[in-house]
């Protein structure tokens, strides 16, 4: 992975934590760019938790809300209504 240096100022207190936590042979650079890429990830997962419920209430909007399917599934799994 290509790596870019970049400055960035840490509260004191926070970096003094952050050391205490690292794991032996473990740079603090590493424990700051895994703790990144985890929030990246999060954050991509929230936005699409957003967009999830966002087109949901839209077609809820729509179509009105839909009976629960769960009648429907557990009634072909007992077999009725497949085909044969």
């Amino acid at each position: 992975m290509e790596r870019e240096a970049v400055t960035i100022r840490f509260p004191a207190d926070l970096i003094a934590k952050a050391r205490r936590l690292k794991e032996g042979n473990e740079s603090f650079n590493d424990l700051v760019v895994e703790a990144v890429e985890q929030e990246v990830r999060r954050r991509k997962a929230w936005a699409a938790h957003q967009r999830i419920i966002a087109r949901s209430e839209a077609v809820k909007a729509k179509t009105g809300m839909q009976p629960a399917s769960t009648d429907l599934i557990r009634s072909f799994r007992e077999g009725e209504g497949r085909r044969e």
